[in-house]
Order: C-alpha cells, then sequence, then structure tokens
C-alpha cells in the first residue's frame, strides 16, 4: 500500500435514519471509520446501504441524526449552510452515475464551470480547461455538445469538471454504473489514475469489482453490526 498521511476523513459514531411511509427506518447506526489523505476509498454494499448518504455527510449535503462528520479535522456540523457550500465549492469534486453535465453547454463550458465559481479567470481557465481535456483523452472536442458524446465520453468529461479545480477530495457514486464493461474500466482506470496523480483522496462508491481490485481501504456498508463499523485495509 502506498504511504499515507494525515487524516481527511472521519466519521465519529454516526447513525442515519429517514422516514419512510410514516415509519423510520435506520441507514445506518454508530458507523466509523477514517480515510487518510491521498486513499483511493471505497463504500461497498448493496442498494439501500447507504453508500450514497455517506457521500452526502461529507459533502455536508445531509446531515447526521447522532455521531459527528469531520473533514480535514473540521466538525461539519459547527459549519453554516453557507460555509459547507464553500466547502464543497472550493475543496471538493464530484463524479455522477448520469454524469449530470448541462446539457445547453459545450465540453468546454461544462468543465469551465468549477472555475468559474471559484472566481477562476476566463483567459487563465481556458488553458486549464484545455489541459484537463487533454488528460481525459478528449483533445478536439472541446466544442461539442455535450449530448452529442457517448456516455464513456460524458463520463470523462465528469471527470475533467471534478478535478479542474484541482480540489483536495473528490466524492464519486457509482461512476461506471451506467457505462458497459468494457468503457466502466477505463473510465475507472482513468479517474482513478489522475486522483493519485494529483495526490487527492477518493470516495467512490461502487458495485463494481474493479474498484475494490484498486481501493486502498473498503468500508462495508449494509452489515449488520452492534456498534461502530471500521474500514479495512
Amino acid at each position: 500500500m502506498r504511504q499515507m498521511q494525515g487524516t481527511v476523513i472521519e466519521f465519529d459514531s454516526v447513525t442515519k435514519r429517514f422516514v419512510e411511509g410514516g415509519a423510520e427506518r435506520s441507514v445506518f447506526e454508530r458507523l466509523s471509520f477514517s480515510v487518510p489523505q491521498g486513499c483511493v476509498c471505497l463504500l461497498q454494499g448493496p442498494s439501500g446501504a447507504g453508500k450514497t448518504t455517506v457521500l452526502n455527510l461529507i459533502a455536508g449535503i445531509e446531515q447526521p441524526d447522532a455521531g459527528e462528520v469531520r473533514v480535514e479535522g473540521t466538525s461539519l456540523g459547527t459549519l453554516s449552510d453557507r460555509e459547507r457550500t464553500y466547502l464543497r465549492r472550493g475543496h471538493m469534486g464530484f463524479v455522477f452515475q448520469f454524469f449530470n453535465l448541462v446539457p445547453s453547454l459545450s465540453v468546454r463550458e461544462n468543465v469551465r464551470l468549477p472555475l468559474l465559481l471559484n472566481r477562476g479567470r476566463w483567459k487563465a481557465s481556458d488553458k486549464v480547461v484545455a489541459e484537463w481535456l487533454a488528460r481525459v483523452g478528449l483533445t478536439g472536442r472541446e466544442s461539442a455538445q455535450v449530448g452529442a458524446l457517448s456516455g464513456g465520453e460524458q463520463q470523462r468529461v465528469a471527470i475533467a469538471r471534478a478535478l479542474v479545480h484541482r480540489p483536495r477530495l473528490i466524492l464519486a457514486d457509482e461512476p461506471t454504473g451506467n457505462l458497459d464493461a468494457a468503457r466502466a474500466a477505463e473510465v475507472l482506470n482513468l479517474l482513478v489514475g489522475l486522483v493519485r496523480d494529483e495526490g487527492c483522496t477518493l470516495m467512490l462508491a461502487s458495485h463494481s469489482a474493479d474498484a475494490s481490485a484498486v481501493a486502498d481501504r473498503t468500508v462495508p456498508l449494509g452489515v449488520s453490526v452492534t456498534g461502530g463499523r471500521p474500514a479495512t485495509p
């Protein structure tokens, strides 16, 4: 395993519940794990086990019912909505199963969005965007509308968009779930390779066997236990 330093994510006895049909359902109880800097961490479990919920808690989109979530030592529960928004915008990148690109924008414009949200300059951003599109193998497609691209190409655009502002943390929710097996393996290897090159941390929710092979550690979800559940190295 690669040498890693520092702790980026900490779940300390986190409990999350939802109300469905008038009844309360517990997604997980007293979930505990930590993720070091530079780690590729796999969230693994069946549908409904809480993989997306864990990512939403890390992003500060949802709040735990009990316990504490810390990102780089800061308890997200102590931050305002505005501060959590700035944290997501400046320090996190997101890759989704269904790409979540803006269909009315070109490839270049989609990748540029995080730079604009972080007040990047238009002139400088064009060069940075071109560099990232080259890294994901899409040189020459800058002006194309994203709807004209294949699924694999759209996910490459999404990966460039997630990384273009050089965040410290990438959250990826089933990023290969909408691709065929060959394209899925290519996209996963591309994502993990770029994350390792950048030295950032990747939290990856996936059912893929390929994801298990590339992960540094795994957080199993959907297992009935008493007390906290540590990540397995």
